[in-house]
């Protein structure tokens, strides 16, 4: 077996753990800290939107010998606005230009070619209206309120509210970070990214019900023993799918990392930044709530109830009493070991005397 499945199995076994629960401030302030990072993100750089949400005009170059630099100064010439411009794999260019009609795409194709030195013909353009961008942008955040909603309604009828909640805040953590970091690094938002965003919270929600489904399977009764409190066996659930969430997180993130770095960063193929980002971080980001932000806010919220507040009560007053019967008993054992081990050495060397004094004819009575 290997060492990663040896170590699987005995945290699965409880051999051995790691006090995720305990350590939960830990987790929520990194959290926190990366959350303000991204708001700060958003609120300063905001969102690199693309045509397809506010309109504009995309152009297409064939092979061409001109720098990014360049076109981008070409089309902010021929358009007055601002252009993204990137590097396509076949060697040609993808320059998009936002709030562009029907008309001054036109003049801005033939103001390129000539600067460009191409022919017009040579040079695809892509037009999108702003009514088409709003359209989009309604519908990806009516999808995303609709699979929200539905997500909350699955947990509280599946397991229950406090999972529910602790779910949604989870997904909310995950969709933050994703979008901050899109805002830092200015990649382009696209119907792509929203497709990825969709995708990563499924995968994110995916784990965190695994860890949920042990939990609630183990805390089945809990209040019948006092060996365990809540928070002690949510530890125990995070630890037990370890490895599992580990791995297949590690497996996700592979091909993605292959899409993003390879795809996008060496081969030029921009086009796959739009969902290979948001998929990147997105499992990176669901991973790390649903060890360590879901089942720790769950344990917060079921410590809060009344039932719960009299186990740990219980628990902490058995293993109190446990723990002053044991150091009792060290301490009866460090004062009365020494004096109670001589008769037990001194006792059967006495015996044998004894015998022989017997047979010498030396009664062990008064002698007269």
């Amino acid at each position: 077996m290997s060492k990663l499945g040896s170590l699987g199995a005995r945290l699965h076994r409880g051999e051995i753990s790691y006090d995720f629960v305990g350590k939960r401030k830990i987790w929520y302030g990194v959290s926190i800290l990366i959350t303000i990072t991204a708001i700060l993100g958003l609120a300063v750089r905001g969102l690199n939107m693309g045509i397809d949400f506010q309109g504009g005009a995309v152009f297409t170059t064939s092979k061409t010998s001109v720098s990014v630099a360049q076109a981008e100064t070409y089309a902010k010439e021929a358009s007055g606005h601002d252009a993204v411009v990137q590097k396509l794999g076949t060697g040609g260019l993808r320059i998009q230009i936002a709030g562009m009609d029907t008309a001054k795409s036109d003049n801005t194709k033939v103001a390129l070619a000539k600067d460009m030195k191409m022919d017009p013909e040579s040079i695809a353009a892509d037009l999108v209206g702003p009514s088409w961008g709003d359209e989009i942008a309604n519908k990806a955040w009516e999808g995303l309120a609709i699979f929200m909603i539905l997500v909350v309604i699955y947990l509280a009828i599946a397991f229950e509210w406090r999972m529910a909640v602790a779910a949604l805040v989870a997904l909310i953590h995950d969709i933050t970070i994703t979008t901050g970091i899109y805002a830092l690094v200015g990649f382009e938002v696209t119907p792509g990214t929203v497709i990825g965003l969709l995708t990563i919270l499924g995968y994110s929600l995916y784990d965190t019900v695994v860890v949920f489904d042990s939990l609630k399977e183990q805390t089945k009764d809990i209040t019948k023993q006092t060996r365990f409190t809540y928070s002690d066996i949510a530890n125990q659930s995070i630890n037990g799918t370890l490895v599992r969430s580990i791995n297949t997180t590690i497996v996700a993130l592979l091909p993605v990392a292959g899409l993003l770095f390879i795809g996008g960063g060496f081969l030029g193929a921009g086009t796959l930044n739009d969902i290979s980002l948001s998929l990147f971080v997105g499992l990176a980001a669901g991973a790390y709530s649903s060890i360590f932000i879901a089942t720790p806010l769950v344990a917060d919220l079921k410590e809060a109830e009344p039932q719960m507040k009299a186990l740990r009560k219980r628990v902490l007053a058995k293993r109190a009493q446990a723990a002053a019967e044991e150091e009792l008993a060290g301490t009866r054992g460090g004062d009365e070991g020494p004096e109670d081990a001589t008769p037990a050495v001194v006792g059967p060397r006495n015996q044998p005397a004894s015998r022989t004094n017997r047979g010498r004819g030396r009664p062990s009575g008064k002698r007269r």
